[in-house]
């Protein structure tokens, strides 16, 4: 049950912050339009919930990234914390490709929009194709941006299937693209519940693939599919079998 109590303590902080927070960063997108000032406020946002969930974040392998390299960040997806966390921790100026429903979030939505971030209708194919066009010139422009290639949250301890759409945008952009490993957020909220589990979150950026190295799409995304699982622990940080609680 102190699960349950934590997550709901903790949601009151995630609806405040996100209006209080998220407000002064769609505020700024007005304001300042290389989005730097609104980036800086949404870090802020992601650092500050990790800090009150108690969330210690464990980063290895940036030392790969090159500033101001441009570069096409794809990670393993298991719960919201996977936003804060990226957020958090990721350098340099980025944007999202995201499932469409996100930028309905009242605020935090919007600002995503205004930040530049790109929404992806995957009921929509024409739509899809779009975005993902807008994407690929903006990498080719050097913007970074963060891909979830298994399209979603999952429950599965192991990855799912990626979808091929992000990895053509990849394939286009000509941009390295990063394989980022998030391991423990299962443990902390997985999708669809309400409560919250303090603990540890692993991330591990492996080297960048150059996808100018692969012939076909599906190549490319097996390499960069494999180096996620390498890095990937679905039972970090307690071992199989979890925790109870």
């Amino acid at each position: 049950m102190w699960a349950v109590a934590w997550g709901l303590w903790f949601n009151f902080w995630l609806l405040f912050f996100t209006l209080t927070l998220g407000s002064m960063a769609l505020l700024l997108t007005f304001i300042d339009s290389s989005g730097r000032l609104s980036q800086w406020m949404g870090r802020w946002w992601a650092r500050s919930l990790l800090f009150l969930g108690r969330i210690p974040v464990q980063v290895d392998g940036l030392e790969h990234l090159a500033a101001p390299q441009a570069y096409v960040f794809a990670a393993n997806h298991r719960s919201n914390f996977d936003i804060f966390v990226l957020f958090a921790i990721l350098p340099g100026k980025f944007l999202w490709i995201a499932k469409k429903e996100l930028f309905k979030i009242p605020i935090f939505g919007q600002a995503l929009s205004r930040m530049g971030s790109i929404p992806v209708d995957r009921e929509n194919l024409q739509e899809a194709i779009r975005s993902l066009n807008r994407a690929t010139s903006m990498v080719q422009g050097g913007t970074s941006m963060i891909i979830f290639p298994e399209g979603t949250r999952v429950t599965s301890r192991e990855l799912m299937p990626f979808k091929k759409g992000v990895f053509i945008m990849a394939m286009k952009a000509g941009q390295p693209i990063v394989p980022v490993s998030i391991s423990g957020t299962l443990a902390i909220q997985p999708r669809g519940s309400w409560r919250v589990r303090p603990g540890p979150v692993r991330v591990v950026f492996a080297p960048p693939v150059n996808p100018q190295n692969f012939s076909t799409k599906e190549e490319l995304m097996e390499a960069v599919r494999q180096a996620i699982a390498a890095n990937y622990d679905p039972d970090f940080p307690y071992g199989p079998g979890g925790r109870d609680g």
